[in-house]
């Protein structure tokens, strides 16, 4: 079991890596194959959205079929990053952020399916926690390591590596995983999880759920990049170290996070806490976008720390599902969080893309609508979260 978590940590430093290197290549990006910030916007989006898409089948497979060949579904990753390192222009790239998003759907639920089904719940937040924390890896390969790789391999060198690497994981997780006993279900279970989306308990929790991840999977995803680029003038050297700056912090937010509700003594209050410390630095960026380089980093660090609720937000989720219903109970949970950042960095593009129009000669002020349209999003989020229950278990 030991190697094949190994595995399923690795697949996962590569959904990481996969969801943030658009940021660092966004200036090659748009020199080489013209894809502008607004193109790479939907396309990092598009990886979000096939990534959530595919969370209900998960987890019926994971219910049904098991870990170990849903695992298997990486393999589409590999044809993406293929596709990723032909393109010639931005429909391509698109068409390879979907395959790549799709292909990385099952890599985090597979772990997340395991936690559930063989360990206390009272342990669900600090694995997820310490997964995200350790798989963060890749939150930093895609920093500076990357732009140091582009402009010594070139983008597309590095692409070929990271499909032949991505297929050779492919590989390890079906021989190395292993699928726990499968749970006995109490009757219709299709029935009990369609009545446990109608208690107030859990429909109180979707909005944050949709809305908690968006901004740091939309900055790190893509934003931080152009942002600091344009208003600060920085090189592909310097936009890596503020990129990787934000993902260190992100890491340091995920550790943080998870053993936080059991030192606390309350699962829901730490995430309400977090969640409006995240929209109230997102709309420091908004208030203060060129105020100076140091502010602006330390602001995009807070984002990256703050959050990094997601262990914990799943874990609030997973309280109020049944045990022969981990499977789909985690994925639906996954699905609001990655189908709001997909949703959220699709539209973000388009309110970008407007300010800009409005505003053409103002180089900050289209970023600073960006990260107030975050903000606001997360505050929303916040109202009906603050009703539901606080469980532990």
């Amino acid at each position: 079991m030991r190697t094949g978590f190994a595995a399923l940590t690795v697949a996962y430093v590569l959904s990481q890596f996969y969801r943030a290197f658009l940021a660092v290549l966004a200036p090659v990006l748009d020199a080489d194959i013209g894809a502008s910030a607004e193109d790479l916007a939907f396309a990092s989006g598009i990886w979000l959205a096939a990534f959530a898409g595919l969370q209900l089948p998960i987890g019926y497979a994971l219910d049904h079929l098991g870990p170990r060949r849903t695992a298997g579904g990486l393999v589409l990753a590999a044809v993406g990053a293929a596709i990723f390192a032909l393109a010639q222009g931005p429909v391509a790239v698109t068409v390879a952020m979907a395959l790549i998003g799709a292909g990385c759907a099952p890599a985090l639920m597979v772990s997340l399916y395991i936690f559930a089904r063989a360990y206390p719940p009272a342990m669900f937040a600090s694995l997820t926690g310490l997964l995200m924390g350790v798989s963060s890896v890749g939150n930093l390969a895609a920093a500076t390591p990357t732009a140091w790789a582009a402009e010594a391999f070139g983008w597309r060198a590095c692409l070929w590596g990271l499909a032949i690497t991505t297929l050779l994981i492919t590989l390890a997780l079906v021989a190395l995983v292993r699928d726990p006993p499968r749970a006995t279900s109490p009757g219709r279970d299709g029935v009990g999880f369609l009545a446990l989306m109608r208690t107030p308990a859990v429909l109180l929790l979707v909005p944050l759920t949709f809305a908690h991840y968006a901004p740091v999977a939309g900055v790190r995803g893509l934003w931080v990049g152009p942002y600091l680029a344009d208003v600060f003038h920085l090189d592909a050297v310097a936009l890596g170290n503020a990129s990787l700056a934000m993902g260190i912090a992100m890491i340091l937010g995920s550790f943080a996070y998870g053993p936080l509700d059991r030192l606390l003594g309350t699962r829901k209050g730490v995430l309400f806490g977090g969640n409006l410390a995240l929209a109230a630095a997102l709309l420091g960026l908004w208030a203060w976008p060129a105020a100076g380089l140091g502010l602006a980093v330390a602001l995009l660090c807070a984002v990256g720390f703050f959050g990094s609720s997601y262990p914990l937000m799943i874990a609030h989720g997973r309280s109020f599902f049944p045990h022969h219903l981990a499977g789909r109970g985690v994925t639906f949970l996954n699905l609001l969080a990655m189908g709001g950042a997909g949703l959220a960095q699709i539209a973000s593009g388009r309110v970008y893309a407007a300010a800009t129009s409005a505003r053409p000669a103002d180089v900050a002020g289209p970023y600073a609508v960006v990260f107030l349209f975050f903000g606001l999003l997360v505050l929303v989020g916040c109202v009906p979260y603050a009703l539901t229950r606080d469980r532990l278990d």
